[in-house]
């Protein structure tokens, strides 16, 4: 396939420092799968990795920040249905009537095109199937929130968030993992997104 728009080695540098500068500030999560408690974390350095024991819920956090960004499927979130992100209860906690992430990004260096130093998503589901997008607690739509991250490379599909199993599609190449990570980092793949949506 060949693109109207050439990218250099170093514009795919340039891209990838563009990505690293914008920096993830807190992670809020209430209701959501193993999550039943509101939990806040705070991220006060670049976050390279999560770790912990098995079962310390570090699939789940990935899970959350690729849901509040606009994740569709449920396979995705290694769940049989959307409504499962919702905390089930268990026999000490009652079952949460929703699921809230909120995802908070420090916007000083201005990569976010919108006024604001400080930019919240928010993604809460309902038990009624119902679910609302906030952007800095203002209902807005999916739409809205990919377009204001789209020149970022930031998504609920993106590489910048590498979840359980990316790094085998990576290797194996599979569904043409590879050239998808090449073009997010080149930034081809803003084009390909405004392409489809005309």
């Amino acid at each position: 396939m060949l693109y109207t728009h050439s990218i250099s080695l170093q514009q795919v540098i340039i891209n990838y420092f563009y990505l690293c500068t914008m920096r993830l500030r807190s992670l809020q999560i209430k209701g959501f799968k193993s999550f039943a408690n509101d939990t806040l974390l705070n991220f006060s350095e670049n976050v390279i990795g999560v770790v912990g024991p098995n079962g310390s819920g570090k699939s789940n956090i990935v899970d959350a920040i690729r849901w509040v960004l606009g994740e569709q499927k449920s396979k995705e979130l290694r769940l049989d249905a959307m409504s499962d992100v919702i905390f089930n209860g268990t026999k000490t906690k009652k079952e949460a009537p929703t699921a809230t992430v909120s995802l908070t990004f420090d916007n000083t260096k201005n990569i976010l095109p919108t006024e604001y130093q400080t930019v919240t998503i928010s993604r809460t589901l309902y038990r009624t199937g119902e679910s609302e997008y906030r952007l800095n607690n203002v209902i807005c739509r999916l739409k809205d929130i990919n377009s204001l991250f789209l020149d970022t490379g930031i998504g609920s599909n993106s590489y910048a968030i590498i979840a359980l199993g990316m790094v085998d599609d990576i290797l194996d190449d599979k569904e043409n993992a590879r050239r998808r990570m090449f073009e997010q980092a080149a930034g081809i793949s803003k084009y390909k997104v405004r392409k489809r949506n005309t």
